[in-house]
C-alpha cells in the first residue's frame, strides 16, 4: 500500500482532513526548501507538493511563475527537485511527498529513468499538469510499474466523460480545481464546490483534495467541510516571496510553518464538528 493511500486511509478514520502545502523546489534556494518542509510537517502538514521549476507554467498564476522563476535562476532542475527529496527521506519516511510540474522535464530524462528516479528518490506520485488521461498511457506505465501515484486534475469543467477518463488511471487522490483560472484565481464558492465534489464522487472512490482560493483559515475550514483534503499553495508561495524580497529568507521556515499552524488548527476545530462531508 502506498504512503498516500495509507495516509488518507488513517485520516478517513479518525474523521479528519488532509493538509497540503504547495511549494516551488529551489524558492528561494534548494536547502531552505528541505528545511520548509520539515517544518510544513510539524506544523502539522500531511502531504507535500513539491513543484519542479519549469520555464513555462501555463496552469500557474503569477505568484507561483515568479517563485519558478526564483528557483530556476538557481539552477534548479528535475534532478536536483528528486535530490531534495532523497535528502528529505533521510529523517522523514512516513510524510508523502508529489511532484507537481509539467511533462517537458520528464520527457527529457525519459519516462521509465523519471520513473525509477523518482522511486528511488522516495518520492509518492506525480502530478503532471499539461498531461491529459488519454495521452498518458506510457507515462501511467512507468509510474505505476514504480508503484507510484498518477494525481489529475479536475476543475469545474469537467463534465462526466472526463471524470470517468481520469477515474481509469488517476491514483492516490485527485486534485479539484476550486475556480477557474490559473492559481492564485478566483473566488471560492464552498457550496458550489461541494456540488460538483458529489458529482466527481459518484464516479471516483479516490480522495479528493481542494484547492486554488484556499487564502487563510477561514477559507481551510470550509473547505475542510467538504473535501478529503485542503490544498493551499499561492497564499504560501506569497509569502515566501514577500519575505525574500525583505531580504529576510531565512524567517520563511517559521512564517510559513505559523501559517500552516493556523491553517491546522481550523480544519481540525471543523473536522470536531463533525461538519465533514
Amino acid at each position: 500500500m502506498s504512503r498516500i493511500q495509507t495516509l488518507f486511509d488513517r485520516l478517513r478514520s479518525e474523521g479528519r482532513t488532509a493538509l497540503i502545502p504547495f511549494i516551488t523546489a529551489g524558492d528561494p534556494t534548494p536547502e531552505l526548501t528541505l528545511e520548509l518542509m520539515h517544518r510544513m510537517v510539524a506544523a502539522g502538514a500531511d502531504l507535500i507538493e513539491l513543484g519542479v521549476p519549469f520555464s513555462d507554467p501555463i496552469a500557474d498564476g503569477p505568484v507561483i511563475q515568479r517563485a519558478t522563476e526564483r528557483a530556476l535562476a538557481q539552477g534548479v532542475s528535475l534532478r536536483d527537485v528528486l535530490g531534495i527529496v532523497r535528502r528529505f527521506r533521510e529523517t522523514d519516511d512516513q510524510t508523502p511527498v508529489v511532484l507537481m510540474g509539467y511533462l517537458n522535464p520528464i520527457e527529457v530524462m525519459g519516462n521509465v529513468a523519471f520513473a525509477e528516479a523518482a522511486s528511488e528518490a522516495g518520492m509518492d506520485g506525480a502530478l503532471i499538469v499539461d498531461v491529459p488521461p488519454e495521452e498518458s498511457h506510457e507515462l501511467v506505465d512507468a509510474i505505476k510499474a514504480q508503484g507510484l501515484d498518477l494525481v489529475y486534475l479536475l476543475a469545474p469543467t469537467s463534465d462526466a466523460a472526463r471524470i470517468e477518463a481520469i477515474a481509469e488511471v488517476a491514483s492516490g487522490f485527485v486534485y479539484y480545481v476550486s475556480v477557474k483560472g490559473v492559481t492564485g484565481a478566483g473566488h471560492l464558492d464552498v457550496d458550489e464546490v461541494k456540488s460538483k465534489l458529489d458529482a466527481i464522487r459518484a464516479r471516483i472512490e479516490l480522495p479528493v483534495g481542494v484547492g486554488f482560493g484556499i487564502r487563510d483559515a477561514a477559507t481551510a475550514a470550509q473547505v475542510a467541510q467538504v473535501a478529503d483534503a485542503v490544498i493551499v499553495g499561492s497564499a504560501i508561495v506569497g509569502r515566501i516571496e514577500a519575505l525574500a524580497q525583505e531580504g529576510q529568507a531565512e524567517r520563511i521556515p517559521a512564517v510559513i510553518g505559523d501559517f500552516l499552524s493556523e491553517l491546522r488548527v481550523a480544519i481540525d476545530q471543523t473536522n470536531d464538528g463533525g461538519q465533514h462531508g
